[in-house]
């Protein structure tokens, strides 16, 4: 026995509604909550190196949040002054002396540092643009990013197979982790979408697509313009 049309339509309109709502609300709501946490974790790594007497509760009575945020982005500010002069640059090529002398402990900040001055020099190279690359298997297409061209040891072994370029292969829903590829240029198809659409795609598994009439600003005229003549 079917149920009442008109209660039907209440709740398909009620859980329409929601949907909606939801839709406005959530990127909001995920926003503040990841600048939160965010806040929250430099917060709990800073002020724990910070006098207790110096704390906002013990001073001002009530705690004050992003007040670690403050104080690591001030020293920072000191920090990068500071070694921008002799004797700043001087210290910095001490300590990281001591730190060759440390078997493990060098491994691990040589390859912090590396990731360090890739992300955040202003002058190191970044992903030259998007692509297609066939993976896990042929007839399988996934988007990556291309990095550069293959070189070094690995590009003298690779040579007989002609031109080959280092590829990024992101996972969903995280791009951040992902392969390291090597392939010939001739087995990928190079997009011509800017990388954050590419990055937007990965991230919302296919479900949020750049427009093609804005790729890298190639307007693609109306349909009126390009339908042929009668």
């Amino acid at each position: 026995m079917s149920g009442d049309p008109g209660k039907r339509g209440l709740i398909a309109s009620l859980r329409g509604n929601f949907l909606a709502g939801l839709a406005v609300i959530a990127p909001g709501v995920l926003t503040l909550w990841l600048v939160w946490n965010v806040i929250t974790w430099i917060d709990g790594l800073i002020l724990p190196l910070i006098p207790r007497r110096f704390h906002p509760e013990t001073m001002l009575g009530w705690d004050i949040p992003g007040v670690g945020v403050v104080i690591f982005v001030i020293f920072t500010l000191v920090m990068g002054y500071f070694t921008k002069g002799l004797i700043g640059r001087t210290l910095v090529n001490w300590g990281e002396r001591i730190v060759e002398a440390m078997p493990v402990v060098r491994s691990i900040y040589n390859a912090v540092k590396q990731i360090a001055d890739t992300i955040l020099s202003r002058q190191a190279p970044t992903f030259d643009r998007a692509c297609l690359v066939q993976y896990p298997r042929p007839g399988i297409w996934a988007v990556a990013f291309i990095s550069t061209t293959t070189r070094g040891e690995i590009g003298e072994h690779l040579a007989a197979h002609g031109e080959m370029i280092s590829i990024f292969l992101p996972t969903t829903p995280n791009p951040t982790s992902g392969f390291l590829l090597f392939v010939p240029r001739a087995d990928v198809i190079e997009l011509d979408m800017q990388i954050e659409d590419a990055a937007k795609l990965v991230i919302s598994a296919g479900l949020v697509y750049p427009d093609s009439r804005k790729v890298r600003g190639v307007k693609t005229p109306p349909l009126s313009q390009t339908s042929p003549q009668g």
